[in-house]
């Protein structure tokens, strides 16, 4: 069993730090016994998609939906319920949801309440090098779509909406962890030894014990810090720059949206893609260096517009000239494309951007991470306190929803069995079922991003070869499909 640590949070800048402690011994005087702490069967920390997916699941499952739940976030869940923007106007968190992410939802309740004009299938991928633009390869599903594009405050909403239809639970929202610690000795009946449950004090200073302590905490976990559970990885030097973004007005190169593309270009800083949103929207996932992610925030939307388009057009020794401009991008990219004589056409490249949304431009830095466990004695890790991905493969939130199902089948097995869900004996069915899955996912993306880092001839020649052999393979092509479709994980 890990060592654990008491855990506790401060505010400092806006932002929770957390610090590890070992806490001396003190004396108390108080003139009346606080009211003995609350016992829960599962406590979720963290309101974020995995976690609200998790208590959903919980809650549906007519095994489990007898549970005494427990619901803490930070964040006001009363905006996340009434989310609304125009329908001109997209949000930049949104996310790729695979056929096997969208069964499950549907299965839980969920997708059905999503709302449906703020979503959008693509049937069509393609992926090309950078550094030999012959070198691509392409997907196509017309039965049923590769993955399908929705907002993550659209995904969130819904969530909440099917909670409110289930059974009611307990949630703290506005509200922080200020500290985990293990129970007391005995309950105060004493009939039970509460040592190994974890205790939870909210920030309005109200504790709270869990039998199951879930970790949906992000990055920075104080669930996982509390569990002493180790991670490894590392950053990679890189930024995710995301907008929302508006094509030109469709031309005889591009037909129905119906049938969406999503494109993604693997540049030597990293790749960018351009991922359908409904209408004449699309999601702009740029990887690159912390200094370009800058300039390219800095700079006036025409040029921020006319880089997006370079990006997908020109070649790299040319977009990294552009890339070094303090303006004039917008007349650069012309010339250069009318010197070149740049096809529009769908089958290699997206439509032209127009524009990029008001406010919508933001950044964030990369990084691996995996946890050495998912779980200790009464502590489970969902979602991006377990793992974090690089986002090439548009995979992150869907590991995190595979996390939430594993879980919640794992509590389901364990209520039926008559068996303690916080034993470590029975959490390892989650464990050993995630972790490895993860791992390999994890691992190809990292694999990807270095690969296409390198930009020394003899490897480009390589991996463009590889490319080409396997866009010509149908089998492999199919496989591949399936492993990114969460098929076959």
């Amino acid at each position: 069993m890990r060592t654990r640590l008491p855990c506790s949070a401060s505010r400092a800048n806006s932002y929770a730090l957390w610090t590890c402690h070992v806490r001396q011994p003190h004396r108390r005087y108080a003139t009346a016994a606080p009211p003995p702490p609350e016992i829960y069967d599962v406590v979720c920390v963290g309101g974020g998609p995995a976690g609200l997916t998790l208590l959903t699941a919980l809650r549906s499952s007519p095994t489990t939906s007898k549970l005494k739940l427990a619901l803490i976030e930070s964040q006001d869940l009363r905006s996340a319920a009434t989310w609304k923007l125009p329908s001109d106007q997209y949000a930049n968190r949104a996310s790729s949801i695979t056929p096997t992410s969208e069964t499950f939802l549907s299965k839980i309740g969920v997708w059905p309440l999503v709302d449906p004009t703020r979503v959008q299938p693509y049937h069509h991928m393609r992926v090309w090098d950078g550094l030999d633009s012959s070198s691509h390869i392409s997907f196509s599903s017309l039965s049923t779509p590769i993955a399908t594009m929705t907002e993550n405050p659209n995904l969130q909403r819904a969530l909440l909406q099917r909670l409110e239809e289930l059974a009611p639970f307990s949630i703290f929202s506005s509200t922080k962890v200020a500290s985990i610690e293990d129970g007391p000795s005995s309950s105060p009946d004493d009939s039970l030894d509460l040592s190994s449950y974890p205790s939870v004090t909210l920030s309005s200073g109200r504790t709270i014990l869990a039998r199951l302590l879930v970790g949906a905490d992000g990055l920075n976990s104080p669930v996982r810090t509390y569990a002493g559970i180790a991670t490894r990885g590392w950053d990679y030097e890189r930024h995710g720059v995301v907008a929302t973004v508006k094509y030109m007005g469709r031309n005889k190169y591009h037909g129905d949206n119906s049938l969406a593309t999503a494109y993604q270009r693997f540049l030597p800083t990293g790749p960018i893609a351009l991922l359908a949103m409904p209408g004449d929207y699309a999601t702009l996932v740029w990887t690159t260096t912390p200094d370009r992610a800058a300039k390219l925030k800095s700079l006036a939307q025409h040029d921020f517009v006319a880089l997006i388009n370079a990006a997908f057009r020109l070649d790299n020794v040319d977009l990294d000239y552009m890339s070094k401009l303090d303006g004039g991008h917008t007349e650069e990219l012309s010339w250069r494309t009318s010197v070149i004589g740049v096809k529009e056409d769908k089958a290699r490249i997206p439509r032209l951007v127009e524009s990029a949304q008001e406010g919508s431009i933001a950044s964030f830095p990369l990084r691996y991470r995996q946890a050495d466990s998912y779980i200790s004695s009464r502590i489970a890790l969902i979602g991006d306190a377990a793992h974090t991905v690089h986002p090439l493969a548009g995979q992150g939130l869907n590991m995190g929803l595979a996390d939430v199902q594993s879980l919640a089948k794992t509590i389901e097995y364990t209520v039926k069995h008559g068996g303690d869900i916080g034993d470590e004996m029975y959490l390892e069915r989650y464990n050993s079922e995630m972790w490895m899955q993860n791992n390999r996912m994890l691992g190809v993306t990292d694999k990807l991003h270095k690969l296409y880092g390198i930009g020394w001839g003899p490897v480009v020649n390589i991996r463009s070869l590889g490319l080409k052999l396997v866009d010509q393979l149908g089998p492999v092509k199919a496989w591949l499909m399936k492993q990114a479709g969460g098929v076959g994980t």
